[in-house]
């Protein structure tokens, strides 16, 4: 009898481990939250949307995003850092996880020690376009004219420490030119001014560029990517037209708040990669002029080092100093 209740709660124990252990595996047993440190209807609210969709499929549990704008993406990105590293909260972000700590004062975040890399979610080029009243026909005469006229030819951007600005930052270096930097608060009024001719030029994404770049409102002249665009296969990129190793990209990525354990940053990343080769998700990133990528956790880390480094080589270069 003895032996019987002795091997009876020793089962019994065994079992709860086995049971606790099973429970501790389970992820995710509740919903998900990804954080879009913008507004609505950006590229990275777009892909963090169509992700959850595949998410909240493959893992039978509510992914949903929240939307945090503010602060040039500071305050998205300062809410998943202090987020417990449980896998619950994640980030969708672009590059300006990298750009802010080189460009603006009392970042509180670590782009590289504060977060855990999941996946590369997609990559965008901007596009080189002048307004119609410029006389260069491609980047050459471009060149040519910034040449001749030191300072002359001007960019609009969105801000400093932009994409677009970093883009034209690191072009003027590698091209050996010097053209006038004209920030504005926000894409619609650098726009505004370009399409009226009171600037000259822009770096600018696919999705807002397409529609006057078609109507012929503005002339396209190069693509900053490594590769042409699909939308627009007759325009080369800035390689392509004579500046050697010139790449410039937008990336989106999904991260976590360091900590968070291998084995649930594993599980994301593989139907993540999953996910961005369906069919669905490729056309609609396409469409707007990203390329889905998927990557893994190691692999985003280099590219975060790599580009945090490379950018902090342009801001110096170009003596922007943070504001």
């Amino acid at each position: 009898m003895l032996m019987d209740r002795t091997l009876r709660v020793f089962l019994f124990f065994i079992l709860m481990g086995v049971g606790s252990l099973c429970l501790g595996q389970t992820y995710p047993a509740k919903p998900v939250k990804i954080i879009v440190p913008s507004a609505p209807g950006g590229g990275s609210d777009i892909i963090a949307r169509q992700l959850a969709q595949s998410f909240t499929k493959a893992f039978g549990q509510s992914f949903f995003v929240e939307n945090k704008p503010g602060a040039g993406n500071m305050i998205g990105i300062e809410a998943v850092m202090h987020a417990p590293p449980d896998g619950y909260t994640l980030l969708m972000v672009p590059t300006p996880l990298i750009l802010n700590p080189l460009l603006m004062k009392n970042v509180s975040y670590d782009p590289i020690k504060d977060f855990s890399p999941i996946s590369l979610a997609a990559t965008a080029p901007n596009i080189f376009v002048v307004n119609t009243n410029v006389p260069a026909k491609n980047l050459k005469e471009w060149i040519n004219l910034a040449k001749k006229d030191p300072n002359k030819l001007n960019y609009s951007s969105a801000g400093v420490g932009t994409s677009p600005h970093m883009s034209m930052e690191l072009f003027n270096y590698l091209a050996g030119i010097q053209t006038t930097h004209v920030p504005y608060k926000g894409t619609t009024p650098a726009i505004t001014d370009l399409l009226s001719g009171q600037v000259d030029s822009m770096f600018i994404n696919p999705l807002t560029a397409m529609p006057y770049i078609q109507s012929g409102k503005l002339r396209a002249l190069a693509v900053s990517g490594s590769k042409r665009l699909d939308l627009l296969p007759n325009v080369p990129t800035v390689m392509e037209s004579g500046i050697s190793n010139y790449v410039s990209l937008q990336w989106y990525g999904l991260l976590a708040p360091v900590g968070t354990p291998d084995n649930i940053i594993q599980m994301i990343q593989k139907e993540m990669v999953k996910a961005l080769q369906s069919k669905e998700i490729k056309e609609r990133l396409l469409s707007e002029g990203a390329e889905p990528m998927g990557s893994s956790s190691e692999e985003f880390r280099t590219l975060i080092k790599n580009d945090f480094q490379k950018w902090s080589d342009v801001a110096k270069r170009a003596k922007i100093e943070p504001q």
